[in-house]
């Protein structure tokens, strides 16, 4: 279990519980890393204590907050089970549904089991963008989910590995591990419960424009990520080559009657250097791109500041 935490010191001791005794009911060898985000409450201080009682509980405690994409990461690198399960911390997620998912992902050869609320108590302020937000990321990525955005998933462990989260993309995950070649996603209608403890921590049009960027990006990366080049190159040869025939053509339309006109009172002149310009560049782009995506060092580095019970795998 890997679970997101800031500012969930109330629910902690409850969701703990509750996740123990279903592990304890059904059998199962597990461990729950609890990721503390930088929260300002007693998070940390819960996780400590419930650690001391039951050592089947882990913690990674950030320096700051750096987001839920950032937590997730941190927590898919410590994580060592078969199958790998995240739920958010305010209770809204069931602890319930875990046998069936784990179930999923062994019996049914699933790479990732994303979960689907398919009835919400969330304000329609949450609900509405949150369908848009959806269908958008369903059309463009071509994986027929209903809820992209469901803390409550499961995944087989070479999924965790292979993938790697940042920014808003917790979001896009199915898209990010469909990408990275886990074609065999599943969808699974879980149970959403009213917020027990606190308040929710998400929500706003500045995220929402995060999200779209972060979309074009996972689907940029996804398609060019290696072989950029093969995105600006026809880019830049097809601008240059339109400016180079164009230029071709004022060039002997000039020759065939030297007084007709000017070179610089032609429109299409400008035209013409425009695109021999911008096609250089886009072309010189793919270079510069190729060269950084052969080079570049992992992209998240994140301080932390305290790691509890990972000193053994």
């Amino acid at each position: 279990m890997v679970i997101p935490v800031y500012n969930e010191d109330e629910s902690l001791p409850e969701l703990c519980s509750w996740i123990e005794r279903v592990m304890q009911e059904n059998g199962f060898s597990y461990e729950v890393i609890l990721v503390d985000d930088g929260s300002t409450d007693r998070s940390w201080e819960v996780i400590t204590e419930l650690r001391r009682s039951n050592p089947h509980i882990k913690g990674i405690k950030f320096q700051r907050n750096y987001g839920k994409s950032a937590a997730l990461n941190e927590g898919f690198k410590a994580a060592h089970g078969e199958v790998v399960i995240t739920m958010d911390a305010d209770m809204q997620d069931s602890p319930d549904e875990i046998p069936e998912l784990r179930k999923m992902i062994l019996e049914g050869r699933y790479d990732m089991i994303s979960g689907w609320k398919k009835v919400r108590h969330d304000p329609i302020s949450k609900t509405l963008p949150s369908k848009f937000f959806n269908w958008t990321t369903a059309k463009v990525s071509k994986i027929p989910l209903h809820d992209f955005n469901c803390g409550l998933k499961a995944y087989r462990n070479k999924v965790i590995k292979s993938i790697e989260v940042y920014g808003e993309m917790h979001r896009y995950i199915p898209v990010i591990a469909k990408w990275s070649g886990f074609k065999k996603i599943g969808e699974k209608v879980v149970q959403h419960r009213a917020r027990k403890y606190g308040h929710t921590k998400f929500g706003g049009l500045g995220r929402g424009l995060k999200g779209f960027l972060d979309l074009a990006s996972i689907t940029f990366v996804g398609k060019y990520g290696k072989r950029p080049m093969h995105f600006f190159g026809p880019l830049g040869v097809i601008c240059g080559l339109i400016g180079f025939v164009e230029t071709i053509s004022l060039l002997i339309q000039k020759l065939n009657n030297m007084s007709a006109f000017t070179l610089t009172n032609k429109p299409s002149f400008y035209i013409a250097l425009t695109c021999m310009v911008l096609g250089t560049q886009l072309f010189l782009t793919g270079f510069v791109a190729e060269l950084i995506s052969r080079n570049s060092p992992g992209r998240n580095s994140y301080l932390i500041e305290q790691k509890l019970g990972l000193e053994q795998p």
